[in-house]
C-alpha cells in the first residue's frame, strides 16, 4: 500500500468515523453483540469501548490495513474484551464454518471490493442461530442526493479507501442470502446527505426447510 493509505488515510477515516452522531449510533448497535464476535473492518478499534464484557467471549478483528491495526493500539490496550487480529480482506475470512455468534459490520461494506464474496464468507462462519449486526452508510432514496452519490463515487473511492457512497446496503445483504429482520434508515444530523444516509439493523441466516 502507498504512504497515503498506510500513514494518512487511517487518521482521516478514524476522525470521520468517530464524530459525535456516529458514535451515538455505534453505541446503539455494538452492545447487541454476543458470544464469539467477528468484527469485519475493525479499523482503529473504535467499537471496542461499546462491547459488553459479560456478553462477549472473544472478538475477532478482521482488518487488512497495517496502518489501521497500528492506529488501534491504544484502543486495544483499554479494551475490556479479548481481541484477536485477522489481517486478511473480508473476502478471505480464516475461520471455521458456523464458528461465530455475531458478525458486526460498521461503515465497512462500502469499502470491500467484492462485497458479495465477503458477505458469503460472513454467512459461512455465522452459526445458524447467529446474527449479523450492521451500521452502514449508502445509497439515499432521494433522487437528487442519489444522483450526486453516483457522480462523486468514482473520485471519492480514490481518496477514501475505496468507499462507495452509492451502495444500497439492504439490497446487498439480502442478495447475499441473509434475512433482514430489523432495518432503520436515517440521515446523520449535520452530515452531508451524500455520505450520511444510514442503514442500521440486523439480519440472520435463513432457516433451511
Amino acid at each position: 500500500m502507498s504512504f497515503y493509505e498506510e500513514r494518512i488515510l487511517p487518521h482521516l477515516i478514524d476522525r470521520a468515523c468517530s464524530v459525535g452522531q456516529i458514535m451515538k449510533l455505534r453505541q446503539q448497535v455494538v452492545p447487541e453483540a454476543r458470544g464469539v464476535v467477528l468484527e469485519v473492518g475493525m479499523g482503529s478499534g473504535i467499537n471496542l469501548q461499546f462491547y459488553k464484557p459479560d456478553s462477549v467471549e472473544l472478538v475477532y478483528g478482521l482488518e487488512p490495513s497495517e496502518g489501521m491495526r497500528r492506529k488501534a493500539t491504544a484502543n486495544l490496550a483499554r479494551s475490556a474484551v479479548k481481541v484477536e487480529w485477522l489481517d486478511l480482506p473480508g473476502e478471505k475470512i480464516p475461520l471455521a464454518d458456523e464458528s461465530v455468534d455475531t458478525v458486526l459490520l460498521t461503515f465497512t461494506l462500502c469499502t470491500i471490493p467484492d462485497w458479495n464474496a465477503a458477505l458469503q464468507q460472513m454467512k459461512r462462519v455465522l452459526k445458524p442461530e447467529g446474527v449479523l449486526l450492521f451500521l452502514e452508510h449508502g445509497e439515499s432514496p432521494d433522487a437528487g442526493t442519489q444522483k450526486w452519490q453516483h457522480r462523486i463515487t468514482p473520485g471519492w473511492r480514490k481518496i477514501a479507501g475505496g468507499c462507495h457512497l452509492n451502495r444500497h446496503i439492504a439490497d446487498l445483504i439480502s442478495s447475499a442470502g441473509f434475512e433482514i429482520t430489523e432495518l432503520e434508515n436515517l440521515y446523520v444530523p449535520k452530515t452531508p446527505r451524500i455520505a450520511g444516509y444510514i442503514y442500521k439493523g440486523r439480519a440472520t441466516k435463513p432457516t433451511e426447510a
